[in-house]
């Protein structure tokens, strides 16, 4: 099963826009950044414009946040573009067997409650959280610092 990253590159890309440490926020700029395709940032752009987190002009190089980083949360962003659940049944299993059945039942009710731990801790944690923490590295790590342009 392959797994998703469009939460990490979600943050990864209001992150960019919140510091804006490029002369040009374009697309493809932001793509260079997390190595994927422009067109895949613009459909995450999409879903954040969608979910009111950010707003961009066509032809413009200069996306906005909606509100401040400390106004958005880890979840806002997850649900945003990536409202997958983080644990599923299977739902193939033989409907013939009802141990296998059961077992798929009793696991669902675990998954739920992890579901909404993780919600809950997302709820906590701001894109300022992140920003802030991202800081601090460069203060630890200056050569992080340093942008390909």
């Amino acid at each position: 099963m392959k797994k998703s990253v469009r939460l990490s590159n979600a943050v990864h890309l209001m992150t960019l826009i919140a510091l804006n440490p490029f002369d040009n926020l374009s697309s493809q700029r932001i793509a260079k950044s997390i190595n994927t395709n422009p067109s895949f940032i613009r459909q995450i752009m999409g879903q954040l414009k969608t979910a009111g987190l950010l707003t961009s002009v066509k032809g413009h190089a200069e996306p906005k946040l909606t509100k401040a980083p400390d106004q958005i949360s880890l979840c806002d962003i997850y649900k945003a573009v990536d409202d997958t659940r983080l644990l599923n049944i299977d739902t193939q299993i033989d409907p013939s067997c009802g141990p296998g059945q059961n077992i798929q039942l009793s696991l669902a009710t675990y998954y739920d409650q992890i579901q909404e731990t993780a919600e809950q801790q997302m709820q906590a944690i701001k894109l300022a959280d992140i920003i802030e923490q991202y800081q601090q590295r460069l203060v630890e790590n200056p050569e992080l610092k340093l942008y390909e342009n």
